[in-house]
């Protein structure tokens, strides 16, 4: 994870993403607290959440506000093209996360890579002043491990 130098006065979010099963369910479910500066965008976010739970950033995600259906979600933020095109019109790194994230309770599936359909819930947990001298975005807690991306399995080349 990449360290960013706050401003003074910055608002942090501070996100709870818990891995969940297609149902929603997080119970006893391995999770992740983040700050993130409110000022990065969706994409920067998505890179945290893979970072942490040490999955590699190389398929495409969306933020969908209906949990248990994401095909039924009304408020929906998708990488619509390959991310691997060189594109400035990238509408995950036009959407910041404060205008997203912006009620405490608010919850959204983070849904990332569509064959595999990993599920993790993202809840805003609070929004809180900046700490002088701290750089973030970084975990503020961990429980349980990553499950493993490839199922354990070795790519060969």
């Amino acid at each position: 994870m990449g360290t960013y130098k706050v401003k003074t006065g910055e608002n942090i979010h501070q996100l709870k993403v818990t891995f969940s099963d297609p149902f929603g369910r997080i119970k006893g479910h391995p999770y992740r607290v983040l700050a993130i500066p409110g000022d990065f965008s969706l994409a920067d976010l998505a890179d945290n959440i893979l970072e942490s739970f040490d999955f590699d950033f190389d398929h495409l995600y969306g933020f969908y506000d209906n949990i248990k259906h994401w095909t039924k979600s009304r408020e929906r933020y998708e990488l619509s093209h390959d991310m691997w095109e060189d594109t400035e019109s990238d509408e995950m790194e036009n959407i910041k996360v404060s205008k997203v994230f912006h009620t405490v309770k608010k919850k959204m599936l983070f849904l990332y890579d569509y064959g595999d359909e990993w599920h993790f819930i993202v809840e805003l947990e609070r929004i809180e002043t900046a700490q002088a001298g701290k750089k973030y975005p970084l975990v503020v807690e961990s429980l349980g491990d990553a499950q493993d991306q490839y199922g354990g399995m070795e790519e060969e080349f």
